[in-house]
């Protein structure tokens, strides 16, 4: 009697894991140059995200988004100034005379991505089983693809089975958030202003609080580099807010959390046999800012021309893939830098930073300018995956 044949019933050119913006980038990326794409996510979308949420316009260009367009049925909150400083210490409004980005809802905007994708979704599903094979992977016992993407955020399952024992210790960012629905009463007393995010720098600067409002929706958060000290930083932060007024009425203390690693000292790989890793998978958030989604849809189009320029090789196209995000992101080093202000004395540092960091010059120039939306980088020019059609534009 013959054996059962060994061959997996089911193949595509291109398995993504992953549908946030890293991973729709990069099966739109690759879908524009008619390749079979998979989409795997365990989550069903629309899905609750929860982030502080704006994108440039270099970002809505290289999505190839109309931001009006898209607003019509959508948050996209138009942002034309910022309000910055130190906890506690001078506070800088900024003015930057034009939109300078648009406040989104993440469950909204990664919905939107991942429709318009090309790829087969296979939402609600889980990775339960990854296999190296001669020519590729086995998914989950059935589903064969010589190139597979982890963009599964930080807490990816591709990025888990290509760790090594002798890789870095890994140090995230801490973060926790919350968004809601404002009230009327809330609205009426609510002091943020949609058009002007407000960022709230810690004395020892080792990371960052924000209110932003996008339309009737109030997001409220703190990421820091020092998890163990981050429950009384936030408490801290919060309380810091409610006694300038800057909450409005029954804001919840109920955040939520999440963790990404900053790009120049992630020690996660971009590629290792035979899969790539994109956006908060391979930990790619920018050092100064921690904003995670342009570096995320970056990373995957990258991603999705290295495969394609490759023929289907995945060898090659990891070294492809790796040598785009060098030459835009820049090299990675082995160990974060000693920052300057620890050669200052402890009781110095506060005033300093509140001195610079406040000063309107300053946290116009760099702070926001050069940190938070990245004006210096033109933007990645749109690819092939333009012409794929929008399904509601």
């Amino acid at each position: 009697m013959p054996t059962a044949n060994p061959v997996p019933a089911d193949r595509c050119d291109v398995l993504i894991v992953g549908g946030g913006p890293a991973g729709s980038s990069c099966a739109r990326g690759l879908a524009g140059h008619g390749l079979d794409v998979r989409l795997l996510d365990r989550a069903e979308f629309p899905r609750d995200k929860i982030c502080a949420g704006w994108v440039t316009p270099q970002v809505m260009q290289t999505l190839a988004i109309d931001p009006e367009s898209y607003g019509r049925s959508r948050v996209c909150q138009p942002i034309t100034g910022f309000r910055v400083g130190v906890i506690g210490r001078r506070i800088a409004e900024v003015e930057c005379g034009a939109t300078v980005s648009f406040g989104i809802r993440r469950c909204e905007f990664d919905d939107f991505l991942l429709r318009r994708c090309g790829a087969r979704l296979r939402l609600g599903q889980r990775l339960e089983s990854l296999e190296r094979r001669e020519k590729g992977w086995l998914v989950n016992g059935r589903l064969h693809t010589p190139i597979l993407v982890g963009a599964g955020g930080h807490f990816c399952p591709v990025a888990r089975h290509m760790a090594t024992p002798l890789r870095p210790r890994e140090i995230p960012v801490a973060a926790k958030e919350v968004e809601f629905l404002l009230d009327p009463e809330q609205a009426e007393h609510c002091p943020a202003s949609g058009n002007r995010p407000e960022l709230y720098f810690t004395e020892d600067l080792k990371g960052y609080g924000w209110i932003v409002r996008k339309g009737q929706w109030l997001n409220v958060g703190l990421g820091r580099q020092d998890p163990d000290n981050f429950p009384a930083a936030l408490e801290r932060f919060l309380d810091y807010l409610q006694a300038e007024g800057r909450l409005p009425p029954r804001t919840s203390r109920r955040l939520k959390g999440h963790a990404y690693l900053l790009y120049e000292w992630a020690p996660r790989p971009l590629y290792r046999d035979g899969a790539l890793l994109v956006g908060d998978a391979a930990g790619l958030a920018y050092l100064r800012s921690g904003e995670g989604i342009r570096p995320a849809v970056e990373s995957g189009l990258l991603a999705a021309e290295a495969i394609v320029a490759s023929g289907g090789d995945a060898a090659r196209a990891g070294r492809l893939y790796r040598s785009a995000m060098v030459e835009r992101f820049g090299p990675r080093h082995p160990a974060p830098p000693r920052p300057l202000t620890d050669l200052l004395p402890l009781a110095w540092r506060p005033a300093l930073a509140g001195a610079v960091l406040g000063h309107p010059r300053f946290a116009r120039k760099v702070m926001i300018d050069r940190w938070f939306l990245q004006r210096h980088q033109p933007a990645l020019e749109p690819v092939r995956a333009a012409r794929l059609p929008d399904p509601d534009l």
